[in-house]
């Protein structure tokens, strides 16, 4: 049955109407040509009569598409039909099917001045048919098309109002889209930044103790295992970062255990903060960069999205020290304020023991995404990113993050 609907819907509309035209005309022809005391009373229905039932009627298959020429066409065929002698009561239905009509799809005013004519009508067929009682049926006229009109102008406000919530329904509907694939591109946005700070600063602690390990690997075995220590340490760490990430995407309500953790998979730590700025300046000092780590104020919890956001900028501008400036020294200052938090990273510009050497290392290469990472974390937290060259050479990063 639905399925008989939907293609109904995508008819033609004199289509979906023609089958009420074809019954009202067959319905007329074999009720005025059933004898009748009410039949005897007017002329005989001859081929004009037949013609002009058949016209008027069939003519309702086209109500819809094209209401008031259709009204106009009934009106006016059924005074010919009723000046020419016949019984006035036959069609007279047709002209207030099509008067509904326009009053259902056609504004007020253009309803008003088809009803007027219609009472009109109705008047003149009652002064052809020699009526007696002319007040009764002009009263009758009256309230019928009153009736029209008034059932009509409702359909017509029922079919505006739907048609509105159609439009808004599809709108909402739009919106929900754009929202939806506006949501999907600022995680893919996320994911991608937890990637990049992931895999640029463990891979490039690797790439540059597997250079120094690969250079010294016969003159000096010692070395060479504390880069290959380093490596596993940072790959590790690495990995756990990468499940750490992945684990967040996967746990969700459905799906888990009692403690909203996917079912089968152990517990992760949360996301890393500045409670693990000591191990990363270790890690940083393994690879020959003399970090200094300096914490003022009152060290208090921070909530867990700028938390992160201040670790990884601190991340990113130690790695781009490694891939970058091969700098002796770097200093990470920290500082608790009472409604900010503050830190910077600096270096000296020097090359490292290691480049003065000429120890060879593997090329990291640069997405060029680091510092446009830092300053989208920074705004996402009301925070102020600065980067640049120093005066006295070096570079800095220098992050401000409310604390409020």
């Amino acid at each position: 049955m639905r399925t008989l609907e939907r293609r109904s819907a995508a008819w033609p509309l004199w289509v979906r109407d023609a089958p009420l035209a074809v019954c009202c005309a067959i319905a007329t022809v074999v009720y005025v040509s059933t004898p009748s005391p009410a039949n005897d009373l007017w002329k005989r229905p001859d081929a004009l009569a037949y013609g002009l039932i058949c016209v008027i009627n069939l003519s309702l298959a086209a109500r819809r598409l094209a209401p008031v020429l259709t009204f106009a066409l009934t009106s006016t065929l059924w005074m010919v039909f009723v000046a020419a002698g016949y019984w006035p009561i036959v069609n007279s239905l047709c002209p207030m099917v099509t008067l509904y009509a326009v009053a259902a799809s056609r504004p007020a005013p253009v309803a008003m001045v088809c009803g007027v004519c219609c009472a009109g009508c109705a008047v003149l067929s009652s002064v052809l048919g020699d009526t007696d009682d002319l007040v009764t049926t002009i009263a009758q006229a009256a309230v019928m098309l009153l009736i029209i009109l008034k059932f009509g102008g409702n359909a017509r406000q029922l079919a505006q109002r739907n048609a509105e919530l159609s439009r808004l329904a599809a709108q909402l509907r739009r919106e929900r889209e754009e929202n939806a694939r506006r949501a999907v591109a600022e995680e893919r946005v996320r994911i991608a930044r937890e990637l990049h700070d992931v895999v640029a600063h463990h891979m490039s602690v690797v790439s540059v103790q597997a250079g120094l390990a690969r250079y010294v690997f016969t003159s000096d075995p010692a070395t060479a295992q504390d880069a290959l220590g380093t490596i596993s340490a940072s790959s590790g760490e690495a990995l756990e970062e990468m499940r750490r990430l992945l684990a967040v995407l996967r746990v969700g309500p459905e799906g888990g255990d009692e403690s909203g953790h996917p079912e089968g998979d152990c517990p992760y730590h949360p996301m890393p903060g500045l409670d693990r700025l000591e191990a990363t300046v270790e890690r940083m000092r393994a690879v020959g960069v003399r970090v200094d780590l300096e914490v003022t104020g009152e060290r208090r919890p921070l909530a867990a999205g700028p938390d992160l956001c201040a670790y990884r900028v601190v991340q990113e501008a130690l790695t781009n020290i490694i891939k970058h400036a091969g700098a002796a020294r770097a200093v990470v200052r920290v500082a608790f304020r009472p409604h900010e938090l503050e830190l910077s990273v600096t270096d000296d510009g020097r090359p490292s023991p290691r480049r003065r050497r000429n120890v060879p290392a593997n090329p990291v290469p640069s997405g060029g995404h680091g510092l446009i990472g830092m300053r989208e974390r920074a705004r996402i937290y009301g925070g102020r990113l600065a980067a640049g060259p120093r005066a006295d050479g070096g570079f800095e990063v220098r992050l401000t993050l409310p604390l409020q």
